[in-house]
C-alpha cells in the first residue's frame, strides 16, 4: 500500500500505546514524511534526499508528549510540491473510496491513513492547500491554523514564508482537540491581545459570486451547505473572487515559487535524475527567477490582499468549496501541471493572505467546503465550520491558547438578554453557567434596560448563591468593555461556589441599597419570570 513510506512494527506501537498518558493517550498518529520523527528517516518523498533526524519535530514532540503514538511516516507529493498525491517515487496514493481518483496532496498519505482508519490523527503541512485538499477528497477534517502559530522546526520547508503544520482527523472535535495540544506544545507566532474568541450568534459569511470552475455534480451540495448556514443563523454576502484568484495564480506562476528552489534547490541541482519530473520542472524553473521579480510579486500580493480584505469588511469569514474538482489519476497523468493548478483554485491564496482555514466534508464523495477567516480568527472559522457539521465546539483550541480573561455576568449581559451583544461584538465566548458562593445579595436597579446589582454581604449578614454566566474575553476586549461601563456598574472580584475568585459584574453599595432586593429568586432570569424586577 502506498500510504506509508516507513512504518513502525505493530509490537512497537502496541508497547508504546500501553504506557502513554495525557490528553491524546493511545491515539495513533500518522506523520507526513517531510516532518521529522526520531528513529525514522525523513525522505520528503525522495529516497535519495533521506536523512535520519536525531530528534522529533516540535509538532511531533507536542503530540507525543500528550500521549499520541506515532504509527509511521506517510507518503506525499515530493517535497510537498503538489495537490494531487501522484508525484511520489513511492507510488500514487489513490482515493480511499474511488481508487481511480487522486487522494489529494501533498499530504496524501496522512489523509488516507485517517480515512482508512489506520491512524486516528495525522500531521500534514499546508502551503497551497496541502492539508485542506486531501481532507476534502477523503471526507475528513483538516485544520490549517493561522500562518506561523505552530512551530515548523523539524519540517522540510516548501515555501518558508507560507508553510503551516496542519491536523487531519475524522471529525471536527478530534481535530480541534489535537490542534489545541499542538498549539500549546509547539508554539510559534504570538497571539495578539485582541483575539476574537467566538463567532457572533448570527455570523456574516462571504461567498464568491461568480463561483468559477465548480464541478457541476457538486453544485447541489454547495447550495445545500449555504442553505444549512442560513438555517442556522448565518447571513451570506457575495464578494468578487478575482483578487483572491489572482493572488492564487501568483503562488506558482510568479516569483514566489523561488522559495521552493531556496528550500531544496541545492539537492535538486546535484541529483536531478532522482526527482519526480513535474516536481523537478517546478523547482528547477524557479532557479533563475530574478530577485526583482520576487519583490514585485510580493508587492502585488499585498496589493491584492488589501483589495480582497476590503471586500470582506463586515464579514466574519469566507466560505469556498475546498477544491472545484477531484480529478482522476488518468487526468493528472495527462496534464499534471494544468489539473493541479485547477485543484488549487480555492486554496492557493489562503496563506498568501495570512488566513486561517478549516476544511470539512459537505456531501458527495470528494466534495468539501472550507471556512477561511482572518489571521488569529481561528475560533471564528471553527465555529462556522461547526455550524456546517452540526456539532458545536464548546472550547475550540484558540480559547485554550490565546490570552483570555474570565468575566461573570448576572443580568442584562446574559446571553439571551438585551446587552449580550456588547460581549459578542467584542468576540467574547460564552463559557457556561456558574453560581456565586452563598454570600451575596441581588437587587434590581431602576435603569434602562433593567439591570441587577450583585453585592457581597458583610460577614454578619446572611446571603444567597446567585446564578450567572461565565464569558471569555481577550484582554483588549475586557479593556474596551470596562472603559464603556456606565455608572453605577463596576467590575470586581466575586467568589464562586467552587471557592475560586473571578472578575465579575458588581455595583457600588449606595446604588445597590437603593434598588429592590430580589435575592430570594437567586437569579436575574427567575426574578424576571416572576415580574419582580420592577
Amino acid at each position: 500500500m502506498t500510504t506509508w513510506i516507513s512504518r513502525r512494527t505493530d509490537s512497537e506501537i502496541d508497547a508504546e500505546t500501553s504506557s502513554t498518558t495525557g490528553e491524546l493517550a493511545g491515539l495513533r498518529l500518522a506523520v507526513k514524511d517531510n516532518i521529522d520523527v526520531a528513529g525514522l528517516p525523513t525522505t520528503a518523498g525522495c529516497p535519495e534526499y533521506a536523512y535520519s533526524p536525531e530528534r522529533d519535530a516540535d509538532a511531533v514532540t507536542a503530540l507525543r508528549s500528550a500521549g499520541a503514538v506515532v504509527v509511521g511516516k506517510t507518503n506525499l507529493d515530493q517535497f510537498a510540491t503538489g495537490l494531487v498525491g501522484t508525484r511520489s517515487p513511492y507510488g500514487v496514493v489513490p482515493d480511499v473510496r474511488r481508487p481511480e481518483f487522486v487522494s489529494g496532496g501533498s499530504s496524501s498519505g496522512s489523509a488516507v491513513a485517517v480515512a482508512r482508519g489506520e491512524a486516528d490523527i495525522a500531521l500534514g503541512t499546508d502551503t497551497a492547500g496541502s492539508g485542506r485538499v486531501p481532507a476534502a477528497f477523503q471526507g475528513i477534517v483538516g485544520i490549517k491554523p493561522t500562518v506561523g502559530v505552530i512551530s515548523t522546526a523539524g519540517v522540510v520547508p516548501a515555501c518558508r514564508s507560507y508553510d503551516c503544520v496542519t491536523i487531519l482527523a475524522a471529525d471536527l472535535a478530534l481535530a480541534d482537540r489535537a490542534m489545541g495540544v499542538l498549539a500549546a506544545g509547539a508554539p510559534g507566532r504570538a497571539w495578539p491581545s485582541d483575539t476574537r474568541l467566538a463567532a457572533p450568534p448570527e455570523p456574516v459569511v462571504a461567498v464568491f459570486d461568480p463561483l468559477p470552475d465548480l464541478d457541476p455534480d457538486w453544485v447541489a451540495d454547495y447550495e445545500r451547505t449555504l442553505a444549512v448556514l442560513r438555517e442556522r443563523g448565518a447571513r451570506l454576502v457575495a464578494v468578487d473572487p478575482e483578487p483572491f484568484l489572482a493572488a492564487a495564480r501568483l503562488l506558482y506562476e510568479g516569483g514566489l515559487v523561488a522559495e521552493r528552489y531556496s528550500a531544496v534547490g541545492d539537492f535538486v541541482d546535484t541529483a536531478p535524475e532522482h526527482l519526480d519530473p513535474t516536481v523537478g520542472a517546478i523547482i528547477r524553473g524557479a532557479r533563475d527567477i530574478p530577485a526583482h521579480r520576487l519583490v514585485t510579486d510580493r508587492a502585488e500580493v499585498e496589493r491584492l490582499r488589501t483589495i480582497a480584505m476590503a471586500s470582506l469588511a463586515g464579514a466574519d469569514a469566507l466560505l469556498t468549496p475546498t477544491a472545484p474538482i477531484q480529478p482522476t489519476i488518468a487526468a493528472v497523468t495527462a496534464d499534471p501541471i494544468g489539473v493541479n493548478a485547477r485543484v488549487g483554485t480555492y486554496t492557493n491564496f489562503c496563506n498568501l493572505f495570512d488566513l486561517c482555514a478549516v476544511s470539512v466534508p459537505a456531501g458527495a464523495p470528494g466534495f468539501g467546503v472550507t471556512v477561511l477567516a482572518r489571521a488569529f480568527d481561528d475560533a471564528i472559522a471553527l465555529d462556522i465550520a461547526a455550524l456546517i457539521t452540526g456539532h458545536p465546539l464548546t472550547h475550540p483550541w484558540p480559547t485554550r491558547i490565546a490570552p483570555t480573561h474570565d468575566l461573570v455576568v448576572f443580568g442584562a449581559h446574559l446571553r439571551d438578554q438585551p446587552l449580550a451583544h456588547q460581549l459578542t461584538d467584542l468576540g467574547a465566548r460564552w463559557a457556561g453557567e456558574v453560581r456565586t458562593s452563598p454570600h451575596y445579595r441581588l437587587a434590581a436597579l431602576d435603569t434602562t434596560p433593567p439591570k441587577p446589582a450583585v453585592t457581597r454581604c458583610p460577614p454578619e449578614e446572611s446571603g444567597v448563591s446567585i446564578a450567572g454566566e461565565r464569558w471569555l474575553l481577550s484582554p483588549a476586549a475586557l479593556g474596551h468593555f470596562l472603559a464603556a461601563l456606565p455608572a453605577p456598574m463596576q467590575l470586581g472580584k466575586v467568589e464562586l461556589d467552587n471557592g475560586c475568585w473571578t472578575t465579575a459584574f458588581g455595583c457600588d453599595g449606595a446604588a445597590a441599597a437603593a434598588g429592590k432586593d430580589i435575592s430570594e429568586y437567586g437569579s436575574w432570569r427567575a426574578a424576571l419570570a416572576a415580574g419582580a424586577t420592577t
